[in-house]
């Protein structure tokens, strides 16, 4: 991968309206690597545009994980850690994110200032998110320590995401944990978010099918991310499904430029 993922992210959203994101666990607990890989191409041939590598739950591995991942596909590879543990220099660029509703310090800035001069003497490039945990939040949420903002309460996430706008975060990541139901983060959030924030909004957990996912698009998301239907499906169907919704997405997203 040549060139900043932070533009190439940019210079896709200005191009095409919205980006779909892979989430990769590569928990050894879980799965080995050459399963995460064969994943990762697959998603990749389905049209991805972009493969996260983390988790809540990660107990070493991570450097032989991400190196074969990025070996096997040309899209980016960007950390997404959920603590020190996630972190590595091999991957192309990493969410530099703190948990902004946790009720604990260390998941705010606490591992965040444990691992800084790794990721800086690294070189990795750091993209600063926002990561805000909607109920029912989920194992993140639980790990996290985090306060979940009610699901029928937008007006508090906008107030979260206000501030990360005006702290200088280049993204906000709304979240509803790995797996949830109801169709991921509501779209009255994302929407009142849009409406009142510039930061480009990822959104993640629940989203399940392609409807789900379009209608996170249509609400405002710039970035739709998908864990849990990669690992249920992909291997499958030889990533037939998430084609179909990859494309459902751009369709969703052509409509907004």
């Amino acid at each position: 991968m040549t060139g900043k993922v932070w533009e190439y992210i940019t210079e896709k959203l200005e191009s095409e309206g919205a980006c779909h994101f892979s989430l990769l666990d590569p928990d050894p607990l879980s799965a080995s690597n050459d399963y995460i890989v064969s994943i990762a191409e697959l998603a990749e041939k389905a049209g991805t545009d972009a493969i996260m590598i983390g988790g809540s739950t990660i107990f070493g591995g991570i450097d032989d994980a991400v190196k074969a991942i990025k070996e096997a596909v040309d899209i980016p590879t960007i950390l997404f850690p959920g603590n020190i543990t996630g972190v590595t220099e091999h991957a192309d660029a990493m969410f530099f994110m703190s948990l902004l509703n946790s009720s604990n310090p260390y998941y705010i800035v606490g591992a965040q200032a444990l691992a800084a001069v790794r990721v800086k003497f690294s070189g990795i490039e750091t993209i600063p998110m926002a990561y805000l945990l909607i109920e029912p939040g989920k194992s993140a949420a639980w790990v996290g320590e985090a306060k979940c903002f009610p699901r029928e309460k937008p007006k508090l996430v906008l107030m979260y995401a206000l501030a990360a706008e005006l702290l200088g975060y280049k993204l906000v990541y709304l979240e509803a944990g790995s797996g949830a139901e109801g169709g991921g983060v509501p779209p009255e959030i994302i929407s009142v978010v849009a409406q009142y924030s510039d930061l480009p909004i990822i959104a993640g957990g629940g989203f399940n099918d392609a409807e789900s996912v379009v209608r996170g698009v249509e609400a405002g998301a710039s970035i739709v991310v998908q864990g849990t239907y990669l690992e249920k499906n992909v291997q499958k169907d030889k990533g037939a499904g998430l084609k179909k919704i990859v494309k459902a997405l751009k369709d969703a997203g052509s409509k907004r430029l």
